[in-house]
């Protein structure tokens, strides 16, 4: 089992440096300061992954990758988010100090979207805080800290709490949206106002605010989804328990409807003959008419492995029933062996 920090109290010097960058704070918050804006964003560190150019995301994301990652234990271990490290051949650390440290990739967890890796030299940082994202509410202050330290962190404000799809059969229960936007939000870590860590970036949004409302903003994976897995990932290198079904389809909702944009290459999608354009009716006898409805009734039908059916509305007009057998996506994946 990893072992956390005990809880520290950091309650003042954030309000103070959200004054400083124009959001404002309330006297109860001003409590006797324990620990610097230096110390503490000094565990927010860079990350950079090397992925071979045969994998299968170097297309779509790339075979060098730069972000953050938030150190959450005096071991070495960094959070960070998954597409950064996903199929990565080699991982440095980059210190508040300029230092390059490799690391070995611990995890990777698709359901969340969280990317786990480990330091191989030791750490003399106070790691973070897990903190309590369960209770960030919307028009909370938090503060968004990258590699950069003290000069690129901002403040911003929760503008959302919300479940979020992605194409990419992924779908985030309680999604934290904050504004303004930052630039550099991939493995960002997210702070409340007592300093502990709440969620790790993931996206640029246009719609933080809401659903069809512009407001350009960011998307944070709440570190509620981490502390119930966190053992499994160190452990095993991923979540314990039933695996979820992969086809290898991109999902779009458009006017009440499921289309796909593509599909991935020789995936189970691809072998059943599924094609970018068809349009998804129905999920076995669950009719589906968005993304979220679609991934919940592909999921309902069993473990990863089970036969799928669908009935599907191709670009030429022809209605047609087919049958995909799923597999486990990290099957599909060029994983590191090392988990």
């Amino acid at each position: 089992m990893i072992r956390m920090q005990p809880p520290v109290r950091r309650r003042a010097w954030i309000p103070i440096l959200l004054l400083l960058i124009g959001i404002t704070s309330t006297p109860s918050q001003l409590a006797a300061q324990t620990a610097s804006p230096s110390d503490l964003l000094s565990a927010v560190v860079g990350v950079e992954a090397e992925v071979p150019p045969f994998a299968r995301t170097a297309r779509s994301l790339g075979t060098n990758r730069s972000g953050s990652g938030a150190l959450i234990s005096s071991d070495g271990l960094v959070l960070t988010i998954g597409y950064l490290i996903l199929e990565a051949m080699a991982v440095d650390v980059i210190t508040h100090e300029g230092d390059r440290v490799a690391a070995d990739v611990v995890a990777y967890d698709h359901e969340s979207g969280f990317g786990l890796i480990r330091m191989r030299e030791p750490s003399t940082v106070t790691p973070l805080e897990l903190g309590d994202s369960a209770s960030m509410t919307k028009s909370e202050q938090a503060l968004v800290a990258t590699r950069h330290g003290s000069r690129a962190a901002i403040g911003v404000r929760v503008v959302d709490r919300r479940d979020f799809a992605g194409s990419w059969e992924y779908l985030l229960e309680d999604a934290i949206f904050t504004a303004p936007p930052h630039r550099e939000f991939g493995g960002a870590a997210l702070l409340g106002s007592d300093g502990a860590l709440v969620g790790i970036g993931s996206l640029f949004v246009g719609d933080a605010a809401g659903p069809r409302r512009p407001s350009p903003g960011n998307m944070f994976i709440p570190v509620a989804h981490l502390q119930p897995i966190l053992d499994d990932l160190v452990t095993d290198g991923r979540r314990a328990g039933p695996l979820r079904p992969w086809l290898g389809v991109y999902p779009e909702t458009a006017r009440g409807h499921v289309f796909l944009s593509r599909v991935a290459d020789e995936s189970p999608a691809e072998t059943a003959g599924l094609g970018r354009g068809d349009l998804v009716i129905s999920v076995g006898d669950k009719a589906v008419s968005s993304v979220f409805e679609f991934y919940r009734a592909l999921w309902a039908i069993g473990d990863a492995g089970t036969t799928v059916p669908l009935q599907v509305l191709r670009p030429n007009g022809a209605v047609e029933s087919l049958e995909v057998d799923s597999i486990d996506r990290y099957d599909w994946l060029k994983l590191n062996p090392s988990f």
